[in-house]
């Protein structure tokens, strides 16, 4: 990171690569990060990023930066009433919705909310006080633990994409990769209600294009996800419409089906949402 003219904090890649390969970072040359920095539009965010804003003010003018109408249904039934709730929703965009989810629960519980996510996200200094930063790897990962059964013993609402990674083709369909089942063990553990959320949009086909084939190739490194940034730029102006269901109780995830059979259920539930969606 490095400090703007007003003091706010802008991306800058070639820090952010030093951090997180260490010595190793001498090996990348300086044409491919010039090529990254292209990509992933550094220059057009930091300008958004100079405008210091923070937490759902964030989220709100981001969205309004990219032109997107987003229409909603369900919200209003939300509960207010100061219980706790999981929110999980699909992950079709990888950008986009995680902060209009931000934007739109935000407004409506008073900013008491928070994402589980990758620790990369933490670089963007606007949205860093709705993460809490998620790194399996290195020193952080030994308190990792702990920093999940804050955030679950919190007041604040979570929000979580328990699919990990953007949705991808699979089988001609846009759909998330199966979810992971932490946030069903998460959640009766911490007594929270999951209330499901279904988002309705895609990117690119060449995004999808770029997923199929590092599969095909068995590519481990995400590369797709270094195109999210443009992804997120080149499609302004477009219309999403997000669903939201109503609560399970907690006490539905019982030893009926295991945490991962749980998981897939709710996802299923997501899913069918779309089928319902006044759109």
């Amino acid at each position: 990171m490095a400090n703007g003219a007003d003091g706010s904090l802008e991306i800058n890649l070639h820090e952010v690569i030093r951090n997180r390969m260490g010595s190793k970072a001498r090996f990348v040359p300086d044409f491919l990060i010039k090529w990254l920095e292209r990509t992933i539009h550094q220059d057009y965010i930091n300008q958004f990023l100079r405008k210091g804003y923070e937490g759902v003010e964030f989220c709100e003018e981001c969205i309004k930066e990219l032109g997107a109408t987003v229409t909603h249904e369900g919200i209003e039934s939300l509960p207010t009433d100061g219980r706790r709730f999981t929110f999980v929703s699909n992950h079709p965009l990888g950008a986009v919705d995680g902060i209009t989810l931000g934007a739109l629960l935000g407004r409506h519980y008073d900013g008491h909310i928070r994402y589980l996510v990758n620790d990369l996200l933490m670089n963007i200094k606007g949205l860093a006080p709705l993460c809490i930063p998620i790194n399996k790897l290195g020193k952080q990962s030994r308190n990792l633990p702990r920093q999940i059964n804050e955030a679950f013993n919190s007041d604040n609402q979570i929000i979580m994409f328990p699919a990990g990674l953007c949705s991808r083709r699979i089988n001609g369909e846009i759909r998330d990769i199966p979810w992971g089942k932490a946030f069903i063990k998460r959640s009766v553990q911490s007594k929270r209600d999951i209330i499901p959320v279904h988002f309705i949009g895609e990117n690119s086909q060449r995004f999808y294009r770029i997923a199929t084939w590092c599969k095909r190739l068995h590519i481990k490194f995400n590369i797709a996800m270094l195109f999210l940034p443009d992804e997120m730029v080149k499609t302004r102006g477009q219309k999403y419409h997000v669903v939201f269901g109503n609560p399970i109780p907690w006490q539905t995830f019982d030893s009926r089906r295991t945490p991962a059979e749980w998981a897939l259920w709710v996802e299923d539930k997501v899913y069918k949402l779309q089928s319902n969606a006044r759109v």
